[in-house]
């Protein structure tokens, strides 16, 4: 028998097992993303949802085994206009499945996700999107049966697990800039030595980028401060001078390494190639720390130009596309939401 199950009913050492030795595991997918989400009450709206199988073995004995979990969020703003017209359900690294989860084990997963949002939430996410971090294309049929579009999307993942080879796999030009850039390397690329200041100086950098280039919203900075005071994130800054110029914000679970926001004054300090530094930073972390891999946590759409995905490239990471599914429940407001957003990047 198959049973879906809400935050409050999942085993939390199950849970992490699950993510621990499950393929599709993250740590976007355990019990500590639910809990610094909901740490953040005026951005997120958190939930978590998992399948559960079990078993009769006679005599009133009954075995369970956690088959698949997902955890998300839903956006809060706090005007309530902009709140009807924007809310999303994300699920960063898509859900955490067994190995050998069945078809249908994944389609009550994310039936009850879609449940759950309809029936607890004030107000109906306009869509709920998952941004996949590995292979989950033996499921698509099983994630279109409860109502998954499949949206291509790309990502790069760089191995880990031998330095000399990571170095090897790297361009020429990355290698020369990285060479350049090493000659007096700060304490903060490895982590240490990181204060609040630090971490708002290297804040604006990453809202001026979002102002002048990405032009999408970015969380407020109590969002990077939160993370810091958690330890959730460990903030690899690039310093120049006694100056922050760059760096990235990175999480762990101690299979991966992912790359979640990075920026760098690259203009104004050519010489010393700050968000060049800040990804090596990154990619040396993981191999240090015995991960497998550099997650850079997306690569943009197949056929789509993207200088991101070009700087990204440099790294010798392998480009993946595991996509994204998306269930839209709101279509018109879904559709307007992506106009604004073409309109924002062309000004």
């Amino acid at each position: 028998m198959v049973k879906v199950l809400t935050y409050k009913e999942i085993d939390r050492e199950e849970w992490r097992r699950l993510v621990a030795s499950s393929k599709t595991g993250t740590w976007f997918q355990g019990p500590e993303a639910y809990e610094f989400f909901n740490a953040q009450k005026e951005l997120f709206k958190p939930f978590a949802i998992a399948i559960e199988k079990s078993e009769s073995r006679g005599e009133s004995r009954e075995s369970r085994e956690l088959r698949g979990v997902c955890v998300g969020y839903v956006t809060v703003e706090k005007n309530a206009m902009k709140h009807f017209l924007t809310r999303r359900a994300i699920i960063i690294g898509g859900p955490c499945l067994a190995d050998d989860a069945t078809a249908e084990e994944v389609t009550e997963l994310m039936r009850g996700v879609r449940s759950m949002m309809s029936e607890k939430c004030s107000m109906e996410p306009i869509y709920i999107e998952t941004r996949n971090f590995n292979d989950y294309s033996r499921w698509k049929d099983a994630f279109a049966a409860a109502g998954f579009e499949y949206k291509a999307h790309l990502n790069f993942h760089v191995d880990t697990t031998d330095k000399e080879v990571m170095w090897e796999r790297m361009s020429e030009n990355r290698k020369r800039q990285i060479k350049k850039g090493q000659p007096n390397p700060s304490p903060s690329l490895k982590g240490r030595d990181v204060s609040e200041a630090d971490i708002r100086e290297w804040y604006e950098i990453l809202a001026e980028l979002y102002r002048t280039k990405v032009r999408t919203p970015l969380w407020p900075v109590e969002f990077f401060l939160e993370a810091y005071r958690q330890g959730v994130g460990k903030f690899l800054l690039v310093k120049h001078e006694g100056n922050v110029i760059g760096g990235n914000m990175v999480v762990t679970d101690g299979k991966s390494v992912y790359e979640w926001f990075e920026c760098g004054l690259n203009a104004e300090y050519k010489e010393q190639y700050p968000s060049v530094m800040a990804t090596w930073a990154g990619m040396q972390l993981a191999q240090e720390t015995g991960c497998a891999r550099y997650d850079m946590m997306g690569a943009g759409e197949p056929g789509v130009p993207y200088g991101v995905r070009d700087f990204k490239s440099e790294f010798g990471g392998e480009l993946v596309e595991h996509g994204r599914f998306l269930c839209v429940n709101k279509p018109m407001l879904y559709l307007m939401g992506k106009f604004g957003v073409k309109i924002l990047k062309r000004k």
